[in-house]
């Protein structure tokens, strides 16, 4: 059964594990824009280029790009019997400029989590220096504090999962990303979901919002 799909949700909500567990299940490609992002500039095409010199010099890529590198990728076959987008639109003005290319949602699930929910969740990540195995100090914390349990190296907190930088984010999205519920619910396609204490309780609370 195909669907076509939009993850909407605040930075540390769990739309890309959750896009995982939709992907598998309904058998349709996540497109996460990061991810077209990064292949674009790996593959050296002259749009490839433009996006990398955006971000080089830490700017943000225009719209105009962004929606044209999506809409590319949404032409492609293995999404013809739909898709999971995770990372876009981020505005109102992005979803505008998707439906002007004639690109059409079955339903956009918004992840519900309060702000506290996700500070804690960000703010107690830690990943390994020299290996990059993940680990958090309530959820899943190492043997040795500070300590890598599998190369022994120390284990550091990424800049983007600062506390400061978590609120910034978090600012953020409440201002430019979260008015897409309100213009998505008036196209009577918005389907919130819940989160939950497990990763398989949220999946379980998508699957039912979905009708799955």
């Amino acid at each position: 059964m195909g669907m076509r799909l939009i993850l909407l949700g605040a930075p540390g909500a769990g739309k890309g594990t959750q896009a995982e567990i939709l992907s598998a299940k309904l058998g349709i490609p996540t497109i996460s824009t990061g991810n077209i992002l990064r292949a674009a500039m790996k593959d050296g095409t002259l749009l490839g280029q433009r996006v990398k010199s955006y971000m080089d010099s830490g700017k943000l890529v225009p719209d105009e790009i962004i929606i044209d590198i999506v809409a590319r990728r949404l032409a492609e076959p293995d999404c013809a019997k739909g898709f999971i987008l995770d990372g876009v639109p981020r505005t109102i003005g992005q979803a505008k400029a998707l439906d002007a290319r004639g690109v059409t949602f079955d339903r956009v699930l918004s992840l519900e989590i309060p702000d506290r929910e996700i500070e804690e969740r960000m703010a107690g990540r830690r990943v390994c220096q020299k290996c990059g195995a993940p680990y958090h100090v309530k959820a899943k914390p190492p043997k040795t504090q500070g300590v890598c349990d599998a190369c022994g190296s120390p284990l550091i907190q990424r800049e983007d999962d600062r506390l400061e930088t978590v609120r910034r984010r978090l600012e953020v999205y409440h201002a430019e990303t979260e008015p897409l519920k309100g213009y998505y619910q008036g196209k009577g396609i918005l389907v919130p979901a819940a989160n939950q204490d497990t990763i398989e309780g949220t999946a379980r609370v998508i699957m039912e919002a979905l009708g799955l």
